[in-house]
């Protein structure tokens, strides 16, 4: 009865049977396609962050060398000065004229940029900078090696200047932060070479050491000419320049997917026919950067001021002058100053390290607020230490115990957040020329501290001097709450809305919503 003879039954049965393992096979085919295209997509996005880690690191190797200068002269003018027989104010400004000099090449460098692009004044810097350095290491003289110092601090303005400007041009919003704080890292590896470097050949005759750690410096440069084949130039400045189809072929390889790429190069397009719609282009940059509208004064006040609170809490003073420091704090051996200063330059690398893991998850302000409330304990327990317990066992431990901790916070926030925050803020119309301002601000600030510690030091002791540094430092957090905004988690673009509204600047919190879109679309 339940088996038909016929076989209709069976056979029935059989194809239902079939029917099933198809399906199932299917199935099996669907999850094995879905599988192997989110595999696709982790590979893709593996790739796309080697690519942009690979970028970043070669855009950030002129700053080894502005690091390096840092770090070395902070040992070789012991030596400079006993070989060249030269006074304390020509070594004040041999030491500080890089940073002043260094101010021409930060102004020039945002018009090259703006002209000829961000990569190729990548490698013009490094062609200066090698030349400079060259020179310095041959110098059989003080005039001779103020000339090669004179063109390395032309280089380093360069360098300086526009590597942050590239990479945050480059990167995705989820890891600009990260990416465009490669700079001072960098910055801070090559001050920890100059250090080792430092240590590493003062055994050496006096008249071969201090040119032996100089020259070095030209090592980085050369690493320069292998990065021209490798990093693309800046999608944005090819959008301004109208070569679109280049600037979407970079974006497919700095971003996820081809859709993210596509709406990038929307939102870009989108910004730079705003620009266009309210004749900014009739108005020159400099123009606008002197006579701001209010947004732009507000991110001018910021980028600017970032920039010189980084250096006038004396960060360059105390790198450039540690021996000096440790001197004072009772140190008398200078196998052992130099060993002192190594043990800052690897604090200083290290912490530097941790805030690439930090800026894009804790954000910038709360760093920024770490830093600078760290920073004015420790330069503040410096100044103590050195006024009433140098000379002492225990104020030496903590003199080294204070410097190292001033440069460990400097190192987790202001330091390489000011890079961020200055290369971030910015439209893209004055983004080149109003950061070579902001690094203007930057190496006038350090070149005045650097040509002035030694003499300032004179008259009011190095413990008068930093706790002097304290209180500049303790300035820099009013600085941070009142004008600083958190820029973490929004596009370029965003950020430059959020600086349209006065109220969402205060706060630091905004999204481009649909409404925005729309604004932004009818504008247009």
């Amino acid at each position: 009865m339940g088996v038909h003879e016929n076989g209709n039954g069976i056979v029935g049965g059989k194809n239902k049977y079939k029917r099933m393992d198809s399906d199932a096979l299917e199935e099996d085919i669907v999850l094995s396609n879905n599988l192997q295209d989110q595999e696709g997509v982790f590979v893709e996005k593996r790739d796309t962050r080697i690519y942009l880690l690979a970028c970043a690191i070669f855009a950030s190797l002129n700053s080894v060398l502005l690091g390096y200068d840092v770090g070395v002269m902070s040992g070789a003018i012991l030596f400079i000065k006993e070989d060249l027989k030269i006074s304390e104010v020509q070594e004040e400004v041999l030491v500080g004229i890089l940073s002043i000099i260094s101010l021409l090449g930060s102004l020039a460098g945002g018009k090259m940029s703006d002209a000829i692009g961000r990569k190729w004044t990548i490698a013009f810097a490094t062609f200066v900078f090698q030349s400079g350095a060259a020179v310095m290491a041959l110098a059989p003289s003080f005039t001779i090696l103020m000339t090669g110092r004179l063109l390395a601090g032309v280089g380093i303005g360069f360098g300086i200047m526009i590597a942050p400007v590239y990479i945050a041009e480059i990167s995705p919003t989820a890891v600009r932060g990260s990416l465009t704080s490669f700079p001072e890292i960098f910055i801070n590896l090559g001050i920890l070479l100059g250090y080792i470097s430092n240590y590493a050949f003062s055994g050496l005759p006096v008249h071969i050491n201090w040119r032996v750690m100089l020259g070095i410096g030209i090592l980085p440069s050369i690493f320069m000419g292998v990065a021209l084949f490798v990093i693309p130039e800046s999608p944005r400045w090819l959008v301004g320049q109208n070569r679109i189809e280049e600037a979407r072929a970079v974006l497919s390889k700095t971003n996820d997917s081809e859709k993210e790429a596509e709406e990038r190069l929307a939102e870009i397009q989108l910004a730079a026919d705003l620009a266009n719609s309210e004749k900014h282009e009739a108005k020159a940059v400099w123009q606008e950067l002197l006579k701001p509208s209010p947004a732009v004064r507000k991110m001018l006040i910021t980028g600017c001021g970032i920039q010189c609170f980084q250096q006038i809490t004396g960060i360059d003073a105390t790198v450039y002058y540690s021996p000096t420091i440790f001197k004072d704090a009772g140190i008398k051996s200078e196998t052992h100053l130099l060993a002192a200063t190594v043990a800052v330059g690897f604090t200083k690398t290290i912490f530097i390290l941790i805030a690439i893991f930090l800026i894009d998850k804790v954000g910038r302000k709360p760093l920024l607020y770490i830093s600078t409330i760290g920073m004015t304990v420790s330069l503040l327990s410096l100044s103590l230490t050195l006024s009433f317990m140098s000379d002492e066992k225990f104020g030496i431990e903590l003199a080294i115990l204070s410097v190292c901790a001033n440069v460990a916070f400097f190192s987790v926030g202001i330091g390489p957040i000011c890079w961020v925050l200055s290369s971030e803020i910015f439209p893209q119309r004055l983004r080149a020329q109003a950061s070579a301002l902001g690094a203007v601000g930057s190496r006038v600030s350090s070149g005045a501290v650097s040509m002035s510690f030694l003499s300032v030091s004179a008259a009011i002791t190095v413990g008068g001097t930093f706790f002097v540094f304290s209180l500049i430092s303790a300035l820099s957090v009013a600085f941070v709450h009142t004008c600083v905004p958190e820029t973490k988690g929004k596009s370029l673009e965003q950020i430059e809305m959020m600086f349209q509204n006065e109220g969402e600047l205060q706060r630091g919190e905004v999204e481009l919503g649909d409404v925005e879109v729309q604004r932004l679309v009818q504008k247009e």
